[in-house]
């Protein structure tokens, strides 16, 4: 690894920590510690969807034209740390909200400008961006395993006592080092030609909406969308499952799903070169579906291989309906826009479909609340049969063919 690699790999692990270190354990502490209810669990949650429709106005409008993106970089992570330490003090969830909503607000652009900051420094980033983007997800794994074993934070003990509080600490920290850090990155200068070129339309993928007259294209964006309700139980609802189930050390538990994803993130390719982008998406959906069954009647008992099984099945869920979607995008997209592409499909999943999610996951998980804990089996069941639903009438309506002349050309 050369040493250009090596302290991009430092930034990608430090920015993805920062997100570990409290986003999956968010659900957990706001309901045990805070006495939020699912419907504002949802809220919570929803800040990313927030965040990512308005990033685009923030790396796009701003950024992209006016300032160095390791500057801005810099400056957002500094911003960070100090609303991480707010939430860190806050008392209520009425005091919570808007820090967590300005936090996710500036949070969501980093991501856009980690990658310009990586991609600006290398000669072949085909070759070496998945090696430097790989510590990102080891940075998550790490977070994961430093609440879990080295701390003990997410113990039954500790989370009756507030241990959980102290996440947003440690990634308040770790914000604060990531942007002074970001002082020292390569200067990445604005492209003022390419950015001023598009406007708006272009930022926010408008220009792509011609893809939607291809009907094969519009049923994938259509289940695009709907596949994002499943995926919020699973960011929303999985840790306090975990912890209700009596599961110990269950944020570390969970990073096995982390380590699941860069497994099958390397299968995928071949999959897709045998078998074709439909059956990948399929695939990605059926495992959606099979992980809430899972969940439903899987315990912390004797059958708690189901409830690892369940978390492990991240990397099929995640990779193969989500990546596989980014590559029949860019397949079916003019090369002309297809940025443009991936900014549309990022805005409906993220932004409208994660949005939608979190506030059907909230309104199912409050359905099901009893004194103590949850009818977990029935709130699991729901994203399992829309999944499954979503599954169904995409077998039917999507047309393969096309699907698979997309994906030789990509």
């Amino acid at each position: 690894m050369t040493t250009m690699n090596a302290r991009l790999s430092v930034m990608m692990f430090l920015q993805f920590f920062i997100w570990g270190g409290w986003f999956v354990t968010l659900g957990t502490f706001l309901s045990s510690t805070l006495g939020a209810s699912g419907g504002q669990i949802g809220m919570a949650f929803s800040t990313q969807s927030w965040g990512a429709i308005i990033a685009p106005f923030v790396i796009g409008l701003i950024a992209d034209r006016y300032f160095n993106a390791e500057r801005i970089l810099a400056v957002l992570h500094l911003l960070g740390a100090v609303l991480l330490y707010q939430l860190y003090a806050a008392a209520d969830f009425n005091v919570f909200y808007p820090y967590v909503l300005a936090y996710m607000v500036i949070y969501m652009p980093t991501l856009a400008l980690v990658n310009s900051v990586a991609f600006r420094q290398m000669r072949d980033p085909a070759l070496e961006f998945s090696r430097i983007r790989v510590w990102g997800t080891i940075g998550w794994i790490v977070a994961g395993v430093v609440i879990s074993f080295v701390f003990a934070w997410d113990s039954r003990e500790a989370i009756s006592a507030g241990g959980l509080r102290n996440t947003f600490l440690m990634a308040g920290i770790a914000s604060l080092v990531l942007g002074l850090y970001s002082f020292t990155l390569p200067a990445t200068a604005p492209l003022k030609a390419q950015a001023s070129a598009g406007g708006v339309k272009q930022l926010l993928g408008l220009d792509a909406l011609g893809l939607l007259k291809d009907r094969s294209y519009l049923v994938f964006f259509i289940a695009s969308i709907l596949i994002c309700i499943p995926l919020a139980f699973y960011y929303q609802n999985a840790n306090p499952f975990l912890a209700e189930t009596g599961m110990t050390n269950p944020t570390a538990k969970m990073a096995i799903g982390q380590v699941s994803e860069v497994l099958f993130m390397l299968l995928l390719p071949l999959f897709i070169q045998r078998f074709g982008i439909k059956l990948a998406l399929l695939v990605g959906m059926l495992a959606w579906a099979l992980r809430y069954v899972l969940f439903a009647y899987g315990n912390n008992g004797d059958l708690a291989f189901m409830l690892f099984t369940g978390i492990a099945l991240h990397g099929i869920c995640y990779d193969f309906f989500f990546v596989s979607g980014q590559i029949y995008t860019d397949a079916k997209a003019p090369e002309r826009f297809r940025s443009s592409a991936q900014g549309l499909i990022t805005l409906a999943t993220y932004g409208v479909g994660m949005l939608i999610g979190f506030w059907v996951a909230g309104q199912v998980t409050d359905h099901y609340a009893v004194d103590g804990g949850h009818e977990w089996r029935s709130i699991w069941l729901f994203p399992a049969g829309f999944a499954l639903l979503v599954f169904v009438c995409f077998l039917f309506t999507f047309n393969g063919r096309q699907a698979v002349v997309a994906a030789s050309k990509a």
